[in-house]
C-alpha cells in the first residue's frame, strides 16, 4: 500500500506562485511514475504534469513553461512549482502514483488563482 499527501495549496492572486507537495509513504518502492492532476468545477480531471523515476518529465500544454515538477527520493516527496499561476488554473490538485497497474491518488489541494 502507498500513501500520497498533498500540501501548499491555497489563494493566491493571478500571475502568483504556489509550490505544492506530495510526500509518499508505505510501499513506495513499487512506484515509478508520479504526477500531478486537477479537476476546476464542471470538468473532468486531466493531467498537469508527470515525472518518472529516471526524471523524466511530461507537461500538459497549458502548463508548459509555467509550472515544474520534480522529485526528491531522499524524502520520498514529489513537487510542483507553478509560477505565472492563471485563474483558469484553479481547481484541486491531486497527485498520483503509478505502480505496474495499480494507481494510487492522494485527497487533493484546493489551489485557487484571483484575478
Amino acid at each position: 500500500q502507498v500513501q500520497l499527501v498533498e500540501s501548499g495549496g491555497g489563494l493566491v492572486q493571478a500571475g502568483g506562485s504556489l509550490r505544492l507537495s506530495c510526500a509518499a509513504s508505505g510501499s513506495i518502492s513499487t512506484i515509478n511514475t508520479m504526477g500531478w492532476y486537477r479537476q476546476a468545477p464542471g470538468k473532468q480531471r486531466e493531467l498537469v504534469a508527470s515525472i518518472t523515476s529516471g526524471g523524466s518529465t511530461n507537461y500538459a500544454a497549458s502548463v508548459k513553461g509555467r509550472f515544474t515538477i520534480s522529485r526528491d527520493n531522499a524524502k520520498n516527496t514529489v513537487y510542483l512549482q507553478m509560477n505565472v499561476l492563471k485563474p483558469e488554473d484553479t481547481a484541486v490538485y491531486y497527485c498520483r502514483g503509478a505502480a505496474s497497474s495499480i494507481v494510487y491518488w492522494g485527497q487533493g489541494t484546493q489551489v485557487t488563482v484571483s484575478s
